[in-house]
C-alpha cells in the first residue's frame, strides 16, 4: 500500500485538507475566484438538480443571500406552503366521491346480489339476511319491586297497560262489594292497592 495514496488519505483521522482541495478539478463559480469549487449550492427554483460549485468562503456568502421564494408573490408563497403539507401531492376533500354524491347509485349498488354467482350450497351467506331485532334491555328489579309484582301475580316484565289491567282485575276480584260483603279479603285488597301505587310511583305504569 502506498501511504501517500489519495484513498488512504481519506480514511486518516486527520486527512490532509490541502491534498483534498487539490483533487477538485472544478473551479469556484464565483466571479473572479480561482479556488476549487468544493461545495455545491442549489441554483434555485425551477432548476432543481442543478448546482453551483463554490469554495467554502463563497458558498457561505451565497447561502446568506439565497432565497428560494425570490420573485414569488404572497399568494404564491402561501399556496406553496399549503401544498408542502402533503408533499405537493394532489388531495381531495373527505367524503367527496362519485358514489357519495349519488345516493341513489349507492342504494342500488347495496341492493345488488353481492355473491357474484358464487355457489353457496349450505346457505352460509344467506341473501337478504337481516339480524333479529335486539330486545330492549330488561329492567333489573329491586327487592320491593319484585315483591310488588308478585303481589299482583305478574312476572315483572309487563308493560304499564298490562299492570293496570291486572290491577283492575284483582280489585274487582277482592273488593268486598264483589264478595257479598265478605271482609276477609280486605287485607289482600290492601296489599294489591299498595303494590300498584308503589309500581306507579316507581314509573312502571
Amino acid at each position: 500500500m502506498k501511504l501517500d495514496s489519495k484513498i488512504f488519505d481519506r480514511i486518516r483521522i486527520k486527512p490532509d485538507g490541502d491534498a483534498m482541495l487539490k483533487e477538485s478539478t472544478i473551479q469556484c463559480s464565483w466571479a473572479g475566484c480561482d479556488r476549487p469549487g468544493t461545495h455545491k449550492a442549489p441554483k434555485g427554483r425551477n432548476r432543481e438538480g442543478e448546482y453551483h460549485h463554490f469554495c467554502i468562503d463563497h458558498v457561505r456568502q451565497y447561502n446568506k443571500s439565497y432565497n428560494y421564494f425570490s420573485g414569488m408573490g404572497d399568494d404564491a408563497i402561501a399556496a406553496y406552503q399549503k401544498d408542502s403539507l402533503t408533499g405537493h401531492r394532489p388531495t381531495w376533500t373527505m367524503g367527496v366521491n362519485s358514489a357519495g354524491e349519488k345516493r341513489e347509485d349507492v342504494r342500488r349498488t347495496a341492493a345488488k346480489d353481492w355473491t357474484g354467482g358464487i355457489r353457496d350450497p349450505f346457505d352460509m351467506f344467506e341473501r337478504g339476511f337481516k339480524p333479529p331485532p335486539e330486545e330492549a334491555p330488561k329492567r333489573h328489579l329491586k327487592t320491593l319491586e319484585r315483591k310488588a309484582f308478585d303481589t299482583l301475580d305478574l312476572e315483572g316484565g309487563e308493560a304499564g297497560e298490562a299492570i293496570k289491567s291486572r290491577y283492575k282485575q284483582l280489585v274487582k276480584l277482592y273488593h268486598p262489594d264483589a264478595n257479598g260483603g265478605d271482609r276477609g279479603s280486605e287485607d289482600r285488597l290492601r296489599e294489591i292497592i299498595q303494590a300498584y301505587n308503589f309500581l306507579k310511583a316507581a314509573g312502571f305504569c
